[in-house]
C-alpha cells in the first residue's frame, strides 16, 4: 500500500519523507487555510519536496472554471494531480484533463456508482471518504471493498485512494479491503508504529538488561 500524507505542512512532509514513508501528498483548501500560507507557494514547495503525486484541488464548481484552474495548477510541477469533485462537471473536467495527459484525483466519493463513473472518465485516483461515511453510520470500508470488486471485474486502472482516514484501524482495514493508497494526517501515520504490548515488552527487556549491569558501548 502507498502512503500519501494529508497535509499542507511542509516540515511534516519532509520528516516523514526521510523515513521513506511518503509516496505522495494530498491537500485541500481547508489544509492550506490551516497552514496560513499562500496556496500556490505551498503547493509548489510540496512538489519540490516529494517525487510522488501531489493533489492540488480546484475550487471552481463549473466545468470551464475547473479546466482553467486545473491547467494552471498543472503548470506548477510535473507531479501535480489535479483534484476535482465528484460532480457531473467534475467528471467532465476529469475526462478533458486526463486526455491532456494530466493526473486527476476525483474526490468526495461516497458511492460505488460514483467510483465507477470516475474510472470511466479516466481518473488517476478515486478518493472515497471512509471516515465521513462512518460518521453517518455507514460502513466506509464496505465502499472500499465494493469499488475494489468493480475495478477488478473490469480492469480499471484508477487507483483507490482511501481518504478521511481517522485512525490506525482505518489504515489496516483499507489495506485489507484492497485500497491502493491511504492518505493520512501525519499524526495518524505515526500511530501505526505504536502498540501497548511493544511498549510493555520494551520496558521488561530494559529492566532485565539493567539488572545484568552490562553495557554494549
Amino acid at each position: 500500500m502507498k502512503f500519501f500524507v494529508d497535509t499542507a505542512e511542509v516540515s511534516d512532509i519532509l520528516e516523514l519523507d526521510k523515513l521513506g514513508l511518503v509516496d505522495g501528498v494530498t491537500t485541500n483548501p481547508s489544509l492550506v487555510k490551516k497552514s496560513g500560507r499562500d496556496f500556490i507557494e505551498v503547493i509548489r514547495e510540496i512538489c519540490e519536496a516529494v517525487a510522488g503525486p501531489v493533489s492540488a484541488e480546484t475550487v471552481a464548481l463549473d466545468y470551464e472554471g475547473m479546466l482553467a484552474e486545473g491547467r494552471k495548477l498543472g503548470q506548477l510541477a510535473s507531479n501535480i494531480a489535479i483534484k476535482v469533485p465528484l460532480t457531473w462537471d467534475g467528471l467532465k473536467a476529469c475526462r478533458t484533463l486526463t486526455e491532456e495527459g494530466r493526473m486527476v484525483n476525483v474526490t468526495l466519493c461516497f458511492s460505488a456508482n460514483q467510483a465507477l463513473l470516475a474510472a470511466k472518465a479516466g481518473a488517476t485516483f478515486i478518493s472515497p471518504f471512509v471516515g465521513r461515511l462512518d460518521d453517518i453510520n455507514l460502513d466506509g470500508m464496505e465502499l472500499i471493498r465494493d469499488i475494489r470488486t468493480i475495478y477488478d471485474n473490469y480492469g480499471f486502472e484508477t487507483e483507490i485512494l482511501a481518504a478521511s482516514i481517522r485512525g490506525a484501524n482505518h489504515v489496516s482495514e483499507a489495506a485489507l479491503a484492497g485500497a491502493d493508497v491511504a492518505t493520512c494526517p501525519p499524526a495518524v501515520l505515526k500511530t501505526l508504529a505504536s502498540h501497548p504490548l511493544t511498549d510493555k515488552g520494551l520496558a521488561a527487556f530494559l529492566k532485565d538488561w539493567e539488572a545484568t549491569g552490562q553495557k554494549i558501548v
